[in-house]
């Protein structure tokens, strides 16, 4: 099996290089010295995933995830010498995978890496697509399109749709479903997990039924009974 490709994104050459040190054993390793050459390695390269630092020149990290966001569902981990609550939530709001402080361990680096990547890839490996009815999920380019028409999802949402349409009947609680899209680390509310399906089902629009409530646990995945033959 190839090695996940990751890039790092750093305008420190000696970073970059300790960087590159810690994961070349488990990873393909691309560099790139600031936001606007991230951009370019990622037309270029097609990563698994991004490691992303937030203070550089020409481009900065908010503004890089930003423009990554408007064109990939990529996994993103912002990597920053500033650790305070504030700058993690920022960046999970804008569509950050995961927050690594510097100084940081690179054991715990390498599994924050694996973790985030175990989050977000295909729940089927190997299944190139997942069809529920008329909803349709196709993980090697993280789409998903019902009836037709192409869902507008951000990251989180599309992990929680695949995750429930992969598993169609199963009940998942709001804890497992945090702990599995968002990450055991994740210190937001577990009402982010209510907010992220509202969306789906606003998105969804007359296919909101394929998520239900279940009342006191969490949310299930049922098939459409109006699924167009």
């Amino acid at each position: 099996m190839p090695k996940p490709k990751v890039l790092i994104v750093d305008d420190e050459p000696r970073m970059r290089d300790l960087i590159r040190l810690y994961l070349q054993t488990e990873f393909t390793v691309i560099e790139a010295a600031d936001g606007l050459a991230a951009l370019r390695q990622m037309n270029a390269e097609t990563p698994h995933l991004v490691l992303l630092d937030v203070m550089m020149p020409n481009l900065d990290g908010w503004a890089t995830l930003q423009r990554i966001r408007e064109e990939t569902a990529i996994p993103v981990i912002m990597l920053t010498a500033r650790g305070d609550i504030p700058d993690r939530v920022q960046g999970l709001r804008m569509g950050a995978d995961d927050y690594v402080a510097k100084p940081f361990d690179g054991r715990e680096l390498v599994a924050r890496i694996q973790a985030v990547l175990r989050r977000t890839q295909s729940p089927a490996e190997g299944q190139t697509q997942i069809r529920r009815g008329d909803l349709l999920i196709n993980p090697d380019q993280r789409t998903a399109t019902y009836r037709g028409r192409a869902l507008s999802l951000t990251p989180k949402e599309y992990d929680l749709l695949t995750l429930l349409a992969a598993h169609p009947g199963q009940a998942f609680p709001r804890e497992r479903l945090l702990d599995r899209v968002w990450g055991a680390d994740f210190e937001g509310d577990i009402r982010t997990v209510d907010s992220h399906i509202k969306n789906l089902r606003e998105e969804l629009a007359d296919g909101a039924s394929l998520i239900a409530t279940v009342w006191g646990i969490g949310y299930r995945f049922v098939e459409d009974p109006h699924a167009k033959a």
